[in-house]
């Protein structure tokens, strides 16, 4: 063996000539394994300041005292709507006196009514679908690159690409 290292220059002298391949293949061709690493890392960095903006600030009395106040009204309706049962059922002739009291309010503030209850709940379930769905992004999972913790993007969001959805289906394993 020592005869064939003196012939061929030894083990150092491949290894430079392997570098300096490598050095300049790298010239004329990326390296994609650099290339995906970097990109990993600029997208750690990004998920990292993203989840530093929309960190929740430290509640005091007040925030506590409005969001109580912000779960009251289902609450009050439904259980309202269930008082109104048991005072039609005891009190028959004074809740027939103010259902004929209803019917005297004009149609116009009905709709007021219905809208004012509309936009309550349909912004707080529009408020709670984007919590979700960004929740949902934020889960973290193991991704394929180097055994790193990534958010996985769930497949349902690439139901018109097949190539996406087998893609994120890897990733979860």
């Amino acid at each position: 063996m020592g005869l064939i290292d003196r012939l061929v220059g030894g083990a150092p002298a491949v290894t430079a000539i392997g570098g300096a391949a490598r050095g300049v293949a790298e010239v004329f061709t990326r390296n994609a394994t650099r290339r995906m690493e970097l990109d990993e890392e600029a997208y750690a960095r990004a998920i990292a300041q993203f989840g530093q903006e929309f960190q929740l600030a430290p509640e005091g009395w007040f925030d506590r005292f409005v969001n109580g106040l912000n779960r009251l009204p289902r609450p009050a309706l439904a259980l309202g709507t269930m008082g109104l049962f048991v005072y039609a059922m005891l009190e028959p002739e004074g809740f027939g006196l103010r259902m004929e009291g209803l019917q005297q309010v004009p149609e116009p503030l009905w709709w007021l009514l219905g809208a004012i209850v509309g936009f309550y709940f349909g912004a707080r379930e529009a408020h709670h679908f984007r919590h979700r769905a960004w929740s949902m992004h934020r889960s973290p999972k193991m991704s394929a690159v180097q055994g790193k913790t990534t958010p996985v993007p769930p497949a349902d969001n690439f139901a018109d690409n097949a190539a996406l959805r087998d893609w994120a289906a890897s990733l979860r394993g």
